[in-house]
């Protein structure tokens, strides 16, 4: 079975982590997306998004 993948362009490492986010502009039915985080790009991917308002939480995976 294939592990899953960090979302960060670029990253090949195996995820860790769920980070959950909304853009409220688009998703105003509560609907949200999630990107998949390794250890090293967790805070990166969380940060991103938190400078847009779009973060919610993260998960572990």
């Amino acid at each position: 079975m294939n592990q899953p993948k960090c979302s960060r362009a670029g990253c090949t490492a195996e995820a860790t982590a769920l980070v959950v986010w909304r853009n409220p502009k688009i998703h105003t039915d509560g609907r949200t997306k999630t990107w998949l985080a390794c250890a090293e790009h967790v805070d990166f991917l969380r940060d991103y998004l938190a400078a847009r308002d779009f973060f919610l939480e993260v998960k572990p995976l």
